[in-house]
């Protein structure tokens, strides 16, 4: 019985330290990740604004930056997390910088307006519009939400919902996707190497529990104490 814990002990050494290195090995891919991540966002050289407090602003208004966090976690349901937005260094290139920055795009996209000329009388479902020049809002509308056939609608959605803008967003949601992507392959490679850790620890201790000295010793106490009389 004692050899097989002591094998026992050992094999789960011996796998312990193959999740250590698994932890390893994907440790280095986030890593690796990171720091491609990182030279992708210094490229393009996108940064967020602060005030002189810390404080994160949109054109110079406190007002302006909580209007967007409104948007990303009230109307969106993503949590930004503060420790990801530092003042010290408003690169964007973490999952909440980015998710920020694709709701700044999208907030002066879907509240802004737009001008739609019409060079004649049209008549749309019951409704007659003069020939002339409009102001559309855009009213919190997406793409989706506007009546691609009416007049006004249809002509003011390809202006709010520009290729450019459709662009930023996507872009920005991989950004967000792939740093929080890496965040996750580091808490797996936490957990492989610290599985490996216990398993280690478990397969020495099954092994010192199972030395030779040890057991001789458990043995002969075991022995006393079993031809010592029990007194009442």
């Amino acid at each position: 019985m004692t050899a097989r814990l002591k094998l026992l002990g050992i094999i789960l050494a011996i796998i312990g330290i193959g999740f250590i290195g698994v932890g390893a090995f994907a440790a280095l891919q986030v890593k690796a990740g990171n720091d491609s991540l990182q030279a992708f966002s210094a490229a393009q050289n996108v940064t967020l604004t602060y005030n002189e407090d810390g404080v994160l602003v949109d054109r110079g208004e406190v007002e302006g930056a909580e209007a967007i966090k409104s948007l990303v976690e009230d109307d969106w349901g993503y949590s930004l997390k503060g420790y990801e937005m530092d003042p010290d260094n408003p690169l964007v290139n973490t999952g909440s910088e980015y998710m920020y920055q694709m709701g700044l795009v999208a907030y002066h996209t879907l509240y802004g307006t737009t001008e739609v000329v019409l060079e004649e009388d049209v008549e749309y479902n019951g409704e007659t519009f003069a020939a002339g020049t409009y102001e559309v809002p855009t009213d919190g509308r997406y793409w989706a939400d506007f009546d691609r056939m009416h007049p006004l609608e249809g002509a003011a959605r390809e202006q709010v919902w520009t290729p450019t803008a459709h662009a930023l967003i996507g872009e920005l949601g991989v950004g967000s996707v792939t740093a929080n992507v890496l965040v996750l392959g580091l808490g797996t490679a936490a957990i492989a190497a610290g599985l490996g850790l216990t398993l280690i620890l478990t397969g020495l201790g099954l092994v010192w529990a199972t030395r030779a000295d040890k057991v001789v010793a458990t043995d002969a106490a075991d022995a006393k104490a079993a031809r010592e009389p029990v007194t009442v």
